[in-house]
């Protein structure tokens, strides 16, 4: 994974006088880099995917109320139109689509 410097800090460089000094005396220079990386990933990156998830579940759902709803106005309207008609014949048969209501 590639380092990646904190924000504001462009180029993090030893000040030249003591980068100077340590090659005059052969002395170590320690760098002091602070950080203020989290701790664990942000939440947006769990919480964007289960909104997805949430959005296609409550679309799917919506089908499936909406096809109830159709097969239910069409029973309906086929049960109406069954009363209505009475008992259908042809050619001798008899074919009646509904009980009388008595």
């Amino acid at each position: 994974m590639a380092h990646r410097d904190p924000p504001g800090i462009h180029a993090p460089h030893i000040p030249a006088d003591d980068y100077r000094r340590a090659q005059a005396t052969g002395q170590p220079v320690v760098i002091v880099v602070h950080t203020t990386d989290p701790a664990g990933r942000p939440l947006r990156r769990y919480l964007f995917p289960l909104v997805v998830a949430a959005a296609a579940a409550m679309g799917g759902w919506g089908l499936v109320v909406a096809l109830c709803a159709l097969l239910d106005a069409a029973a309906h309207t086929a049960t109406v139109i069954a009363q209505t008609a009475g008992p259908l014949g042809i050619g001798g048969i008899t074919l009646r689509l509904a009980r009388p209501k008595h």
